[in-house]
């Protein structure tokens, strides 16, 4: 039986191509057999649902304004569902608080046929896999970051704003900027709720239409940071607000 080979990012032409082709990716072998050993034992709750079990693509408009960049996939949320942040409790406090600012239709994120849109605004990770414990490799981080990469270089004409949740998120965003034709202000901005940076293109960009682009920093909507308040609705709400702002947005 013949395999067709799986196809590299940089051959991506198109925000969906790319989103095509990362769902082929088995470059991550520890991700790889975690999240399919996720998807055959499955949770108690979905015993009865046929999980994704593979890389999952960002989700959102190809001419976003805004992305926001998270961690990876969750074991039981994005990896089951097979959309970003959907089908637990992060997405259910990202999306209510994406819908309380006006760059979501609903507030709720169940599945992929629940009919939600996002506005001007898309939802990408550094890793698409989901990873054992929620925490993946620097290696694993750094095989991923090419999808990243060719992502943001397919925005990067309409891009205009970024929210990095948590710190691995901001540093992920701040090496895939710099590789990708944005001067990064040295020594690189630190990661903080409300941290805020300006970078611009450097002569010679891949995108001529590329412009300048604010990153915002804001706690992970992981349940230790929601439950414990470390994070609150009203404290992303305004991070989310600043940067709509900032994408002409709003």
């Amino acid at each position: 039986m013949s395999h067709r080979r799986a196809q590299e990012p940089a051959e991506a032409t198109t925000v969906a191509g790319l989103d095509e082709a990362v769902t082929g990716c088995r470059a991550c072998d520890r991700l790889v057999a975690w999240r399919e050993q996720v998807a055959r034992d499955k949770r108690a709750a979905f015993v009865d649902q046929e999980y994704w079990g593979r890389p999952v693509p960002g989700f959102g408009p190809a001419d976003a304004a805004l992305v926001i960049v998270g961690l990876a996939p969750a074991a039981h949320g994005a990896n089951r569902t097979g959309r970003m942040f959907t089908g637990d409790r992060s997405g259910d406090v990202l999306y209510a608080a994406l819908h309380e600012v006006g760059l979501a239709s609903q507030a709720l994120s169940t599945h992929p046929g629940d009919g939600l849109v996002l506005y001007g605004t898309r939802i990408t990770a550094p890793v698409h896999c989901a990873p054992p414990d929620n925490k993946p490799t620097p290696a694993e981080r750094d095989t991923c970051q090419p999808w990243l990469e060719r992502e943001l270089a397919l925005l990067a004409p309409n891009l205009r704003a970024v929210v990095a949740l948590g710190g691995f998120g901001w540093q992920s965003v701040m090496r895939v900027l710099a590789a990708t034709g944005w001067q990064v202000p040295k020594p690189r901005p630190r990661f903080g709720h409300g941290a805020h940076a300006v970078v611009t293109p450097r002569d010679g960009h891949a995108h001529p239409r590329a412009g300048e682009v604010r990153v915002f920093g804001s706690f992970h909507v992981s349940q230790q940071n929601t439950f414990t308040g470390r994070l609150t609705p009203a404290m992303l709400r305004d991070v989310l607000s600043d940067a709509a702002r900032a994408a002409s947005l709003r």
